[in-house]
């Protein structure tokens, strides 16, 4: 009780200032309010953590504007002094890690556990790009027998970035980082359900030397400053983190200006275990992997597929588990799975509850609310599941696992396959031939096999499907936010066809 005494005096410390002026927008380097206000609320208690100001399609113009305006000189910048107005920006996210998880927690209700490391994450995006930024323009030497071919690469303009609620500082900072590290500029709206840490991010980055107009943020809802930005010309692509639906609305909105789009979306990840594989290994890797994060995350695996012949002591064993996780306040540093981020996704997560029960699966455990104050839900686990289910189909993106059984690898991929999305898999087996043939088989844009989802920043991260479009990472990042030309210089030998000679 004592820690989380003190870590909740230090973030009392950390929101006062915010409490006075209350979240404001930050255009050109300046700060920026209007008339209108929103509210951000804790999910722990639904206290109030600071009023918004609440931006729309002229904000948004503004922003738009700075960024055009702040583009040629942050494009023509020597990658080298990007870089290292990049790692100064990582310094002081290291400085501030605590400032951050604190407010990430309460702002989220994702547990300390986990939050106390994504400021880190982060810094370690943003150091990343930072190197890659000198080199962000290098092309290729591609000749041929009468043209000596050379490409190189060079920043779309300015770009919109628009972020989610679940784990918001450190998703912003996997946009953000390599789209400054291209020399594009950045119009950023995070999502209005949590947007206390996009505010931390614009003041370091600015505090590290960022120039005004580089990086903008604008607060809102999707609706108004969200539109606005998908529909502004002078956008030239849009970064999106979020639901499917949403992604397909965004590219309706930026059609008219034909704006590149890079999509992370939904998904509904199966984690496949066949009984040759480690079950103990596989068994830690399917909890984590549902139940950390809240479930809040887009590569959860939220569906289960063990094969048939250790489905009931796999089971035994998941059960335990589901029902010994330890549910509390984000700042504990005990707790494992806190609450949900607002009353209106807890309804969201209940109903699959009820959808669950109502198809016939079978509720192992969880299923709850827990307290009438705050989002908390009970850790949730259905076997008996079947595929068609809409706990087998649609993503619920909560603490809430759905567990299906398969007598042989044909079946196994069927269900996997057998779903809208694509974006991540989890194969647990000790047959190599197999693992080759599932995983190519596996309609996902990432899979890990005997391992749970650990990402390595130079390797590509991105869905198929409904999951989205584009890859995200190491040098796939700028095939995004950078242009590639082609210059061929001829040898001056080749035959020119001579017309109407």
């Amino acid at each position: 009780m004592a820690a989380l005494a003190n870590q909740i005096a230090q973030l009392d410390l950390h929101l006062a200032r915010f409490r006075r002026t209350g979240i404001l927008n930050l255009i050109n380097g300046q700060d920026v309010t209007g008339d209108q206000w929103f509210e951000t609320r804790s999910p722990v208690d639904d206290s109030l953590i600071a009023r918004v100001s609440l931006g729309a399609a002229e904000t948004v113009d503004a922003a738009a504007k700075a960024a055009k305006a702040a583009f040629p000189a942050w494009a023509a910048m020597p990658g080298d002094q990007r870089k290292a107005i990049l790692h100064r920006i990582a310094d002081l996210i290291e400085a501030r890690a605590e400032e951050i998880a604190l407010c990430e927690c309460w702002d989220t209700g994702q547990a300390w556990r986990f939050m106390s490391k994504a400021a880190l994450r982060g810094a370690e995006n943003f150091r990343f790009f930072a190197d890659q930024a000198p080199g962000a323009r290098d092309g290729q030497s591609l000749p041929s027998a009468e043209h000596w071919n050379v490409t190189s690469r060079h920043p779309i303009g300015p770009v919109g970035v628009i972020t989610p609620w679940n784990t918001p500082f450190m998703l912003s900072t996997w946009k953000i980082a390599p789209a400054l590290a291209a020399g594009c500029t950045v119009v950023h709206k995070p999502a209005e359900l949590s947007p206390l840490t996009a505010r931390l991010l614009a003041e370091i980055c600015h505090e590290a030397g960022l120039p005004p107009g580089v990086l903008n943020l604008v607060n809102g809802m999707g609706e108004g400053a969200g539109k606005a930005l998908t529909e502004h010309p002078d956008i030239k692509a849009i970064a999106f983190v979020g639901e499917s639906q949403t992604g397909s609305m965004i590219m309706r909105q930026g059609a008219e200006t034909l704006k590149r789009v890079h999509f992370e979306l939904g998904g509904k990840n199966p984690v496949v275990v066949f009984d040759d594989a480690d079950l103990d290994r596989a068994l830690d890797a399917v909890v984590f992997m549902i139940y950390s994060l809240n479930g809040e995350r887009c590569t959860s695996s939220s569906r289960l597929l063990v094969q048939e012949s250790i489905a009931e002591a796999f089971h035994e064993k998941l059960i335990g588990r589901v029902q010994r996780l330890k549910i509390g306040h984000p700042l504990d540093p005990a707790t494992e799975v806190g609450p949900l981020i607002d009353a209106g996704h807890l309804a969201k997560v209940q109903s699959y509850v009820a959808a669950g029960k109502a198809e016939g699966a079978s509720l192992a455990a969880g299923g709850q609310r827990i307290g009438e104050k705050g989002c908390f839900i009970a850790p949730t686990l259905f076997t008996g599941a079947t595929p068609q289910m809409r706990i087998a189909q649609e993503e619920v993106f909560g603490p809430f696992l759905t567990s299906l059984t398969f007598r042989d690898e044909a079946e196994a991929l069927q269900i996997a396959n057998g779903t809208s999305f694509g974006l991540a898999g989890y194969l647990w087996t000790n047959d190599v031939a197999r693992a080759m043939r599932f995983s190519t088989a596996l309609e996902a844009g990432m899979i890990w096999v005997n391992s749970e989802n650990v990402r390595h920043l130079p390797t590509p991260f991105g869905g198929v499907k409904s999951s989205g479009i584009g890859r995200d990472g190491g040098d796939y990042s700028f095939d995004f936010y950078m242009e590639t030309k082609n210059i061929a210089f001829a040898h001056g030998t080749h035959k020119i066809q001579r017309l109407g000679v």
